[in-house]
């Protein structure tokens, strides 16, 4: 199914699409010389990804000990809240992951809240989108396993409390953590998607007073899936780093 081209996403085509389709070529991949490269969730990629560049130079321009700005309260209160999840799920010492988990949710967060502002979608609506950050999260997780417990130590996770049953758990253990990326993308994936056409059939059944109610609704799942990806993050890094005796 074709989909409908975005205002941004054009403009990206118009002007852009040279330099999309040499980066496709580089890949390997052919690019036909008038094609449309720029997906639409790669031209709202482009605005999440240059926002959240600019936005720690706004909060770095308002940073002060004795009067905080608002944006300022708000980052310290999310480092303050994210780390004191960590340290629930993950244990003593989740703290130092925090500014990854950090990362993952404000990042998934704005993808999220941009399908509320007219002419725009969540790039979350794609699957290739949160697929690329659950595969980010498993490579973060096991490479913290490694780090805390070496690669000996990390594999005994795969291993199983019985000697006899190494194999069998072994096989097992890769099965579930090769399905954990697909599980996060999937209900990330759905979720927004799932939201997004609810949206707009009701915004198209009952176009008076609907569209506000459901950009609250679509507000609230914007945060709880981050904070839910955010969490189940949490808790692979803490069975990653978690000691036999734990």
């Amino acid at each position: 199914m074709h989909e409908h081209e975005l205002w941004f996403t054009a403009l990206l085509n118009q002007n852009l699409a040279g330099p999309a389709n040499a980066a496709i070529e580089a890949f390997g991949q052919h690019a036909h010389e008038h094609a449309k490269p720029w997906t639409n969730y790669n031209a709202m990629l482009v605005l999440i990804v240059a926002f959240l560049l600019v936005l720690p130079w706004i909060v770095r321009a308002g940073l002060s000990l004795a009067k905080p700005g608002n944006l300022q309260q708000i980052f310290e209160l999310l480092i303050s809240f994210v780390k004191t999840q960590a340290e629930e799920v993950i244990g003593h010492g989740g703290a130092k992951y925090a500014y990854w988990f950090a990362t993952c949710f404000v990042f998934i967060l704005f993808c999220n809240l941009l399908g509320v502002i007219p002419t725009f979608e969540s790039p979350t609506m794609s699957p290739a989108v949160p697929l690329g950050i659950a595969v980010a999260t498993f490579l973060y997780y096991n490479g913290a396993g490694i780090k805390a417990q070496g690669v000996i130590g990390h594999l005994k996770h795969f291993m199983g409390p019985v000697w006899w049953l190494a194999p069998f758990m072994f096989a097992i253990e890769i099965i579930s953590h090769l399905i954990r990326p697909v599980s996060l993308t999937i209900r990330l994936f759905a979720n927004m998607l799932a939201g997004e056409q609810v949206t707009i059939a009701f915004m198209q059944l009952i176009p008076i007073g609907a569209p506000a109610i459901l950009m609250g609704l679509h507000t609230f799942v914007s945060f709880l899936q981050a904070f839910i990806f955010m969490i189940l993050s949490m808790a692979y890094v803490g069975m990653a780093v978690a000691h036999e005796d734990h």
